[in-house]
């Protein structure tokens, strides 16, 4: 059966932290036996047309092709950057290589809806869950790109402060209200998200519907893997993967 055409949107998977805390790079640790950038790929093949991994690492080029920022040392933001230059979309979607759980139709939802939205003004969509700010889990679109060069410029490297600004300014320009144009979502314990089998036919595939899995492991969907502790309490939960 042939699945569903992806969307013509950049995907990027955000490798190129120092791993610190993990002890050794996150990006080659293997979950249910393939490493964290498999599933960080495969996860936005589904629902972008180009996939890139945003590192300098060259064992990575493995599973996609990689894109090194344009000003090394910058953080996330540093790789945003990058890719907002190198991306022939609009929009842009950017997932953290440790982040497995999130399911692909989540992703795929999202990525819709945010294309539906771009037409009230969204320029940058992303999640606060449980009350702290999720900027590298976000949905941008390339009229950001200038905000994130002048702030590196400057020597501003927090990710938030300057994507909010970014939306101030755009809305501004659009004239807009900031919500529409900086589209910051809650998410806590008690929010539902359930694409179920029904939603099956034609063109559609078993990653489009939430198994039982994914629902009972609902609070990992936005989990970054960053210590030892929290690697093995993912693979206590590898049913729920998709990927």
């Amino acid at each position: 059966m042939a699945g569903p055409v992806a969307d013509e949107v950049g995907g990027y998977v955000l490798a190129g932290g120092k791993s610190s805390r993990m002890g050794r790079e996150k990006a080659l640790l293997e979950l249910a036996g393939k490493p964290l950038v498999h599933h960080a790929v495969k996860k936005l093949r589904r629902v972008c047309m180009d996939v890139r991994i945003l590192s300098s690492n060259p064992e990575l080029a493995a599973y996609a092709r990689i894109l090194p920022d344009l000003h090394p040392g910058c953080g996330p933001m540093g790789g945003m950057e990058a890719a907002l230059a190198h991306s022939v979309f609009h929009w842009n979607l950017f997932l953290p290589v440790d982040m497995p759980f999130l399911p692909s139709a989540f992703l795929h939802h999202w990525v819709r809806r945010t294309l539906i939205e771009e037409k009230r003004g969204a320029r940058l969509v992303m999640f606060t869950v449980d009350g702290l700010a999720q900027p590298t889990l976000a949905m941008i679109h390339r009229d950001v790109a200038p905000f994130l060069t002048s702030a590196i410029e400057q020597g501003e490297l927090k990710l938030y402060p300057v994507l909010e600004r970014a939306g101030r300014e755009l809305a501004a320009k659009h004239g807009v209200v900031l919500r529409m144009t900086f589209r910051n979502l809650p998410w806590n314990d008690h929010s539902t998200f359930r694409a179920t089998p029904s939603l099956h036919g034609p063109g559609r595939e078993d990653w489009m519907a939430t198994t039982e899995f994914q629902q009972s492991a609902k609070h990992l969907w936005f989990a970054n893997l960053n210590t030892p502790e929290e690697f093995e309490e993912a693979e206590r939960h590898v049913d729920a993967l998709d990927t």
